[in-house]
């Protein structure tokens, strides 16, 4: 594939989408492709390019899951055992829970963790804190009952890693990954992004002005109590080595067995946009016949993914800064497969509104977090979501805004698979979850359940 193309698709969908800086890479046999738009900053711009630093959000998960299946493969961690065999300090609100969860419930989302402590309230930010804390987060489910994304889980994934290597989950991350693959330009600590070229995240106000993302992560400098689920910065470049690595034969760091072995199956996903399955650390998706895994993450104002497709050698990835760049990422790694490996991504098309199901369905749905309001007017169906007003009131730092309300449609089947069609979030997919008398429960997002408020209606 020329690099002139993916140059003009890349430039012509930011500057259609306002994204002030963007940079892509595609691993193509055994080649190297990269594009980039835009600056670095609006107000002090330097040129984006591979090697420019972005916050890669929950990307991040693919490099904790990895390091704990290397202390998996030594035999140091066993992915059956409960997890208070490594963190003996676990405490959650329901003690039946903090005894039966195990590592693996962790790695694929099956352990019926809430999504995350929106303020651990610790003072040192540290993970040991993050934990003590986690006795105050609502459980879902019970653990292996189902699938719902949790940043929660995988901090506590490196809470494991520490109190197993005896070393920070940074140090232990760095030891174990970044240097001996050569990821020389992967960072958790913002005193070694400050003095490299980084990318700026952008959100946008009511009147539409593009404003400067603060803080630079989604939390606090020196706050290490998210880093495992979403802490780590890096570039195009680099990501392109870790996809090397990822298809490679383990290079002296994993069995490849081992490797390979987190791209099977352990839990199937319903509805979801992200895939139809978790393995270890990746979203399993079919495109087109076939297999991929990868991994989206978001920060303050930015937006990552990662595509791999194993048995053709490749992978796509796609770094943005501004308020769209979920949609310019998903837009990228849909052109690359069609234009690279002629593999067509085709969406499902909503049915004709169905006002009954759409009566069923209406209501104000929330995590520990967000509110998901999904509203009938009698002849469609919108759904909106947004942090929580009494959290956003309470914090003194940036929060990125809502998302508006945005036209969703019912899929063909059982009628219970929904489609947003508009919007930021357009293309995301979810589903309802009912009791056993067809009582609308909950609705999951994004990988997420959203649990019905008491007063929906």
């Amino acid at each position: 594939m020329p690099q002139k193309q993916l140059s003009e698709f890349v430039t012509a969908t930011a500057e259609k989408l306002g994204i002030p800086g963007v940079a892509v890479g595609v691993l193509m046999d055994g080649q190297e492709i990269f594009a980039s738009h835009g600056v670095t900053s609006i107000d002090h711009p330097l040129p984006v390019d591979e090697r420019t630093l972005f916050h890669l959000g929950s990307v991040t998960k693919t490099f904790t899951a990895t390091a704990l299946m290397r202390l998996a493969a030594q035999g140091r961690v066993d992915l059956d055992a409960p997890v208070r065999r490594y963190v003996p300090e676990l405490r959650l609100v329901d003690e039946r829970a903090a005894e039966r969860i195990t590592v693996l419930n962790l790695l694929n989302h099956t352990a019926g963790l809430d999504w995350n402590l929106i303020d651990p309230g610790d003072e040192d930010g540290t993970l040991a804190g993050f934990v003590a804390k986690l006795a105050e987060l609502p459980l879902i489910a019970p653990p292996g009952a189902r699938a719902s994304y949790s940043q929660a889980g995988y901090n506590l994934v490196g809470r494991i890693i520490e109190n197993v290597t005896g070393q920070s989950y940074e140090q232990a991350v760095a030891s174990m990954l970044l240097e001996p693959i050569g990821l020389s330009n992967t960072f958790f600590d913002l005193d070694e992004v400050m003095v490299r070229k980084f990318a700026v995240g952008y959100n946008r106000d009511e009147d539409g002005t593009l404003r400067a993302a603060r803080p630079w992560k989604s939390y606090r400098a020196g706050a290490r109590g998210n880093n495992p689920g979403g802490g780590i910065v890096s570039s195009v470049s680099d990501l392109l080595a870790w996809a090397r690595f990822q298809l490679g034969s383990g290079a002296g760091v994993l069995p490849a067995g081992t490797l390979h072995g987190m791209r099977e199956r352990t839990v199937e996903l319903r509805g979801s946009s992200l895939g139809d399955g978790f393995g270890i650390g990746w979203f399993l998706r079919e495109v087109d016949g076939v297999r991929t895994i990868g991994h989206g993450g978001s920060g303050n104002g930015q937006f990552a993914d990662l595509v791999i497709v194993p048995e053709r050698n490749f992978a796509v990835v796609a770094l943005a800064a501004g308020p769209d760049g979920y949609v310019l990422t998903q837009a990228v790694a849909r052109w690359a497969l069609e234009h690279c490996l002629g593999l067509v991504e085709r969406g499902p098309e909503p049915i004709a509104h169905d006002e009954q199901r759409a009566r069923e369905v209406s209501g104000r749905y929330e995590s520990d977090v967000m509110n998901l309001d999904i509203l009938n007017d009698g002849t469609r169906l919108t759904l909106a979501v947004g942090i929580k007003p009494e959290i956003r009131a309470a914090s003194d730092i940036d929060m990125p805004a809502d998302y508006p309300a945005a036209t969703m449609g019912f899929l063909p089947g059982d009628g219970d698979e929904y489609l947003i069609t508009e919007g930021g979030l357009k293309g995301q997919r979810g589903f309802f979850t009912r009791d056993s008398a067809g009582t609308v429960l909950g609705v999951d997002l994004g990988g997420r359940l959203f649990g019905r408020a008491v007063d929906a209606s």
